[in-house]
């Protein structure tokens, strides 16, 4: 179509009628003189607008599927980081929770024994020949060779080698470790030594054997042992619990014999840990000592109740009853002899 003049005049006419026939329908609501007219426009463009809808409406969600994706991928990130950072906080929750309970128990511990202590925590185990850990804390810390390292069940060991943030801890169940011990109540002494790895392997649950100084001193199944104290108090301060004797082997002479101990420290999951910075100022002896576990309630014998026996025999009022017409002689005389 050319662009002429007339055409134009024309565009113009339409629009001017399309104008007022929209504002006539508008203003006239429900009771518009152009109902009809909107009606049949319905009933002939309906149909024509769901088929294109049907059309379009696929192609426009992939349109803006692709648009979105970018977006809707850096929020799926973004909640991934969220929950990651939700889940680590509720762990380190639990962690800290766990850590303060230690703390707390072990503070009581050193409480106990007077002990002046540093907190630590154990970071690695060794991997080498020798039963060691290292520790968090070094020289910078006031660590220093040779100090004993408890946890809140017991001994752990001493310190070997320090560096400036961290140091080195032989554990008691080292081959190469000797510990001076002393037996509760009996107040024997003796000698702690470990048997390597940790009590792992063939050793079971006792890494530690003790052998007294006098052969013939007693020792029971069930006794416990506390450290006796180094010269100078290193490397080892004293009254730190050790153990309890699992078992006694003697030997084929019978002139000497070996108990196995069972540490009160489980060295296959250390922690939190504390070296003993200064010595308590008297030796607390066996004050440290865990309560012993109460012995199980002896179960009360319950009296065994017998049936009663009948009353008689049937035939006699009593069971010394004599048969009546008995032919025995009576007590009495006769007044007639």
């Amino acid at each position: 179509m050319k662009d002429t003049r007339r055409t134009r005049v024309m565009l113009g006419v339409l629009l001017v009628v399309a104008l007022a026939m929209i504002t006539i329908d508008y203003r006239g609501g429900s009771q518009s003189p152009l109902r009809g007219l909107r009606s049949l426009g319905a009933s002939v463009f309906g149909p024509v607008e769901r088929v294109s809808a049907s059309v379009v409406r696929p192609v426009s969600n992939t349109l803006d599927a692709i648009t979105d994706a970018p977006g809707e991928r850096r929020r799926a990130d973004r909640l991934e980081r969220q929950n990651q950072q939700l889940r680590e906080r509720l762990r380190s929750m639990r962690l800290d929770q766990d850590k303060s309970a230690q703390l707390q128990r072990l503070l009581g511990t050193a409480g106990m024994g007077g002990y002046e202590i540093l907190a630590a925590q154990v970071i690695s185990a060794g991997q080498g020949f020798e039963d060691t850990v290292t520790i968090d804390a070094g020289s910078r810390s006031g660590i220093k060779r040779d100090m004993t390292v408890m946890s809140a069940d017991g001994l752990v060991g001493r310190v070997t080698r320090v560096g400036p943030a961290t140091a080195t801890v032989l554990l008691a169940t080292d081959q190469t470790s000797s510990i001076g011990s002393r037996l509760e109540g009996s107040k024997e002494i003796g000698i702690v030594q470990g048997r390597g790895r940790r009590g792992l392997g063939g050793h079971g649950t006792t890494p530690l054997r003790l052998q007294l100084l006098d052969a013939a001193a007693p020792v029971q199944v069930g006794q416990r042992l506390v450290t006796l104290g180094s010269q100078g108090q290193r490397p080892y301060v004293p009254g730190v619990p050790i153990g309890v004797v699992e078992r006694i082997d003697r030997s084929s002479g019978g002139l000497t014999r070996t108990a196995y101990v069972r540490p009160f420290v489980k060295f296959t999951s250390l922690d939190v840990v504390a070296v003993v910075v200064a010595p308590p100022k008297t030796d607390p002896r066996d004050a440290v000592l865990p309560p012993k576990p109460k012995p199980p309630p002896t179960p009360t014998p319950t009296p065994s109740t017998s049936p009663n026996p009948s009353a008689s025999p049937s035939g006699s009022g009593r069971p010394d009853a004599r048969p009546s017409g008995s032919g025995s002689p009576s007590t009495n005389p006769s007044r007639g002899d």
